[in-house]
């Protein structure tokens, strides 16, 4: 029998500018009724001791959710790794004793129910020098759903800061990532809405698969 996973925080990541959907929080559209947001949060609320949100501009926006906001801390909108590393932060600043943050795209509305443990056991089964995991569907990795320790928190902000670390496979590689697999069919898990078309194809895949 596997171990449980050990407490993790959630982190939901809005902070991008949806410019392929015309503006506006990617996370607030709606997929059979239901936000792309709230199908996230009631995902993750289940395998995750707390979740927060990542996102730059006015936090009051997210003020119906009740969950804390927290933006990016490094200049220049650096992409994914910046708001991880503001989760971080935050993390160690509760310092409740939780070592361990997963991360999700706020656009994603079909996560797994079991991401969270199935993470941990990837990077269990890889051995103790490899601290990082990230999911993977069919053939395509992604990179941004992915389990991150406190641990390297100063690490990725010399990374970000210092050499000015843009990839997030670059840097993941170089302390090791564990890959936890699903199948892409019937429903990739990870399938992002990027576009008006993208979210048809998600109202159509949700009134079929509800």
């Amino acid at each position: 029998m596997n171990a449980p996973p050990p407490p993790t925080l959630g982190l939901v990541l809005a902070g991008g500018l949806a410019r392929r959907m015309g503006g506006g929080d990617k996370a607030r559209i709606e997929i059979g009724g239901v936000s792309i947001l709230d199908r996230v949060i009631a995902t993750l609320s289940g395998q995750c001791t707390g979740i927060i949100i990542n996102a730059n501009g006015d936090p009051a926006r997210f003020a119906d959710t009740g969950l804390t906001v927290v933006p990016d801390n490094v200049e220049g909108y650096p992409g994914p790794l910046a708001g991880i590393l503001a989760g971080l932060d935050w993390l160690k600043a509760q310092d409740n004793g939780i070592e361990w943050m997963v991360s999700v795209p706020g656009d994603c509305p079909f996560l797994p129910d079991d991401l969270v443990e199935r993470l941990h056991e990837a990077r269990r089964a890889m051995g103790a020098g490899v601290p990082l995991a990230c999911a993977r569907s069919g053939e395509w990795r992604h990179p941004v759903v992915g389990l991150w320790p406190l641990a390297l928190r100063e690490d990725l902000r010399k990374a970000l800061t210092g050499e000015d670390l843009r990839k997030i496979e670059v840097w993941t590689a170089r302390h090791g990532v564990a890959i936890a697999d699903w199948p892409a069919e019937p429903i990739d898990p990870f399938f992002n809405v990027n576009t008006p078309e993208d979210a048809a194809r998600a109202a159509a895949i949700a009134l079929h698969h509800s």
